[in-house]
């Protein structure tokens, strides 16, 4: 079974290109949404609160994503701190994870930043969601409802589109100028076939 890692910046479409690969029978993992339940977890909960405070709770207490997000994406810093805290759990979730679709071919990890937080070289093949930077902004506006500032603030941190490009094993062209099912397809058979060769 190949581990890939789909990747690509924020308003590329990644959700998209994991629903067609769903809907061809490949198990998804979504590690952004998947971290997200470790926000509850008390050890990462104790130290979300050492490092920002209470600024980040809701009024029932729990962790305010929203708010934790606000700080994060306008601190490098603190961005990177809470990636260290959280990567590793989800790694570890994941792998676990893989050991009940040991049967299929290949499965998918759906991130934002494989290559940015270092952990490209778990995966056997990389792909990447390419889109112009002008498209994704409008994207995430819609999306999200917010402006421009704010998008680009979280784009930020984010290597670019073309080095991400480069760095893959296969790129999928979300632009509007080619139809994305057959692009997935393609891949799709790619790998099952890399699969059925070992």
């Amino acid at each position: 079974m190949l581990k890939v890692g789909l990747t690509g910046n924020i308003g590329s479409g990644k959700s998209l290109v994991t629903e067609i690969f769903s809907i061809f029978g490949v198990p998804v993992y979504h590690a952004d949404q998947e971290s997200r339940k470790f926000l509850g977890d008390p050890f990462v909960k104790e130290k979300i609160l050492s490092l920002f405070g209470e600024i980040v709770l809701t009024t029932t207490g729990e962790i305010d994503r929203h708010a934790l997000a606000t700080i994060v994406f306008s601190d490098k810093k603190a961005l990177m701190t809470l990636d260290s805290i959280l990567h590793p759990m989800v790694i570890d979730d994941f792998i676990y994870w893989c050991e009940t679709f040991g049967e299929h071919p290949y499965i998918i990890q759906e991130a934002a930043i494989i290559f940015e937080s270092g952990v490209a070289g778990i995966f056997d093949r990389i792909i990447h969601v390419s889109c112009p930077k002008e498209i994704a902004i409008e994207r995430v506006m819609k999306r999200d409802g917010i402006d421009a500032n704010s998008v680009l603030q979280r784009m930020r941190y984010q290597m670019e589109d073309a080095e991400k490009a480069g760095r893959s094993d296969f790129v999928i062209r979300n632009d509007g100028t080619e139809m994305i099912i057959p692009q997935v397809l393609s891949i799709h058979e790619q790998l099952s076939a890399i699969d059925e060769q070992h």
